[in-house]
């Protein structure tokens, strides 16, 4: 098997039944059948989302559930699908598809040609990348992501954007190290690869879907900053061998 894609989901009945539309249109048009599987990940959602993902997964053989009590965050949620998966490269991305469907042949493209073991979305590599953010929304990402890196010592231009892809061997290396359920939980996975010398390549993304921020720029900024100290001595003590 090719691909798969994780959706990690928390009460999100407003639009998961079109996004599973969506991508079994789309993978079935850019992979064909039995060539991606899509693992949603409900972490303790308590609306009619695992309902509704259930319903679609029973007709389309591709798509699978997991669900677990209680709520632990998008980091556990993502931890879980990615040592869940079964594609030979995994890919994560948001519920309300925020890059769209069609990026997931791009991410798996560029790890193809790359012969990269990970891939990152950037907003940061084209002009575009922040086409859609209000001014001070813009000012305020890119001023918390050179921050983060600054700090983190990481050296890729976009560690935040929700969508990223791992090659099997990559993801079970990297997540089964990964603790944050959290906030900053793929800047963890992120740290763990550079220690891991995997080979990394980067993919120009903007968001087609903006849904509600729920990010707080100083707060969140400031509870990023201080995980990322205990990361980045937590992470130095890893024996990766």
């Amino acid at each position: 098997m090719k691909l798969s894609v994780i959706i990690p989901m928390y009460n999100e009945s407003k639009v998961i039944g079109s996004t599973l539309e969506t991508l079994y249109k789309t993978l079935e048009r850019d992979f064909g059948g039995g060539e991606y599987e899509v693992v949603v990940v409900s972490d303790g959602s308590t609306d009619a989302s695992e309902a509704i993902v259930s319903d679609f997964v029973a007709s389309h053989p591709g798509f699978r559930l997991v669900a677990y009590k209680p709520n632990h965050g998008k980091g556990y949620a993502v931890r879980t699908g990615m040592l869940e998966a079964k594609g030979d490269f995994a890919v994560f991305t948001d519920s309300d598809l925020a890059y769209g469907a069609d990026v997931l042949a791009d991410v798996y493209n560029l790890h193809i040609e790359k012969n990269a073991d990970v891939v990152i979305g950037s907003r940061a590599l084209k002009g575009g990348g922040y086409d859609g953010y209000t001014f001070l929304r813009k000012l305020m990402s890119k001023t918390y992501l050179k921050v983060i890196s600054i700090a983190a010592g990481f050296s890729h231009s976009d560690s935040q954007a929700g969508l990223k892809g791992f090659t099997s061997d990559a993801a079970h290396r990297i997540f089964t190290h990964c603790e944050v359920d959290r906030f900053a939980f793929d800047l963890e996975a992120l740290m763990i690869a550079d220690k891991l010398n995997l080979r990394f390549a980067e993919l120009p993304v903007k968001v087609i879907n903006h849904g509600e921020s729920k990010v707080s720029p100083v707060k969140d900024a400031l509870s990023m900053l201080s995980e990322v100290r205990k990361m980045r001595k937590r992470i130095k003590k890893l024996d990766l061998r």
